[in-house]
């Protein structure tokens, strides 16, 4: 397989990585604003298993507590609290810190359903058969390192948006996140950030004139196929 090729797989699964935790993670399981099929909803946490190590109930958790004391003693990954940088470099080290307390966990996940995943707890395992994936379709070598830079990738992309998307950027609402649109085109629409903060249980995050949210182009595409259902959108128009 060509570089060129191989790039383009790699891009392809970070990019759809990107648009799981947006779609899955965030908008259905953390804040409720879409409800996914049993089977996609399945399939998006195998493909989180494989190639992030994510465990979603870790995730709904941490990020419940960002919103419950946003930019405040007590935000895992604040910004204003901690400096910029360390919080876009060492995010994943803040967000391991605080996923593996038991107390968070149970506090803010106590409606989390578990799947057959999460049952058979073979989700963090799962990431070496990914590793083992890349390595069969590129070589050990470049199938590692392939598999690393994803990896990197896909951290820096969400510190991207607990860091900058709290310091830089434009304000719709009155409220301390920012939206940086550039930012948003790879990150699925995360990075309109300070609308999420303003109505965080919204299914879409593009509000004014201008801004493009492209995780809401495939929850669109999702419920004209039967395999989503939008239950809730901003109460303000979106012109």
């Amino acid at each position: 397989m060509s570089l060129v090729a191989m790039l383009a797989v790699t891009i392809a699964v970070l990019q759809v990585s990107v648009f799981i935790t947006t779609i899955y993670l965030h908008r259905c399981l953390t804040h409720g604003g879409l409800q996914l099929h049993a089977g996609v909803r399945l399939l998006f946490h195998l493909h989180l298993a494989l190639f992030t190590g994510i465990k979603p109930r870790e995730w709904v958790a941490v990020h419940r507590k960002h919103h419950h004391f946003s930019d405040e003693e007590g935000d895992p990954h604040s910004p204003l609290m901690r400096g910029l940088w360390t919080v876009f470099l060492g995010n994943a080290i803040l967000y391991r810190r605080e996923a593996k307390n038991p107390a968070t966990v149970v506090k803010y996940t106590p409606d989390y359903e578990e799947d057959l995943i999460d049952r058979f707890r073979i989700g963090g395992p799962l990431i070496f058969a990914g590793l083992a994936l890349f390595m069969s379709l590129f070589g050990w070598l470049a199938g590692g390192l392939l598999f690393l830079v994803q990896a990197v990738a896909y951290i820096l992309l969400n510190s991207s948006i607990n860091s900058f998307c709290h310091v830089t950027g434009y304000r719709n609402y009155d409220n301390q996140a920012t939206n940086v649109q550039t930012l948003a085109l790879f990150t699925g629409g995360e990075a309109l950030h300070n609308n999420h903060h303003e109505y965080p249980s919204s299914a879409l995050f593009a509000l004014r004139k201008g801004e493009f949210d492209p995780g809401w182009l495939v929850i669109r595409a999702l419920e004209m196929a039967g395999l989503a259902k939008v239950n809730r959108l901003p109460i303000v128009k979106t012109a």
